[in-house]
């Protein structure tokens, strides 16, 4: 069981653990003033819990390809004070077709393409895009975003730059962060904002170290987590 600030999230049944990265687009993607968010590939459904704490007006939908990761959102969320504002769906997110679009879509996608796979079929499953490659993903929220709706994706920096590219003239960039895990290091994960419009936009982009020379963490990373992190 990992402890946050106002919920626990239970990780054994899902095929991803908690990691920083579904924390970091969790506490970094922009969700004040909407009203219904999409959590795309929501593993242990840590973003939809995130995302329901961050906005108490927002209605958060939360969906798995995987049974058990669904079983284990739906739980964890049950255990929530927000249970009522979110909806655990089992379903492939390229088949669902929602009755209401949504203003914010959120996900930490499979991003592994050409890496070894594990005899894990069910991880195999959340870290490779066989199952929701890059332009299905930017297919989906063209379908489900309302117009000027939001796309927010945590992705490895090497994957970043074809995510722009398939994206281009259908989502535009409108924040970056590239994140760096030690001070001095080159960044290992890019997130990233799109906004679903008819213009190109001016992209704000940003770096965030996660740890100090020293390992302790950065202030900058303890300001963005700190509604989370009992350490903080």
């Amino acid at each position: 069981m990992f402890r946050f600030k106002q919920f626990e999230i239970d990780d054994s049944l899902s095929a991803m653990k908690i990691g920083t990265d579904g924390v970091l687009i969790g506490a970094w993607a922009r969700v004040e003033g909407c009203r219904n968010i999409l959590d795309v590939g929501t593993g242990t459904g840590l973003i939809a819990l995130m995302t329901a704490q961050r906005n108490a007006e927002a209605h958060v939908t939360a969906i798995d390809i995987d049974n058990m990761a669904a079983e284990e959102a739906r739980l964890n969320a049950s255990r929530t004070p927000w249970h009522d504002r979110i909806t655990v769906l089992k379903a492939d997110v390229r088949d669902y077709t929602p009755a209401t679009k949504f203003d914010h879509i959120i996900s930490n996608p499979p991003y592994f393409n050409d890496a070894l796979r594990s005899p894990d079929v069910a991880r195999n499953t959340a870290r490779h895009t066989d199952t929701l490659g890059y332009e299905e993903l930017v297919a989906v929220a063209e379908r489900m975003l309302v117009a000027g709706g939001r796309l927010s994706v945590v992705l490895p920096t090497d994957g970043a730059a074809l995510f722009r590219r398939v994206a281009f003239e259908r989502l535009w960039l409108a924040r970056q962060m590239d994140v760096i895990t030690r001070a001095g290091e080159e960044p290992k994960r890019t997130m990233m904002e799109f906004v679903l419009c008819d213009r190109a936009l001016m992209p704000r982009c940003e770096r965030l170290t996660i740890h100090q020379n020293d390992g302790a963490y950065t202030a900058e990373y303890r300001a963005l987590t700190a509604e989370f992190y009992l350490a903080f």
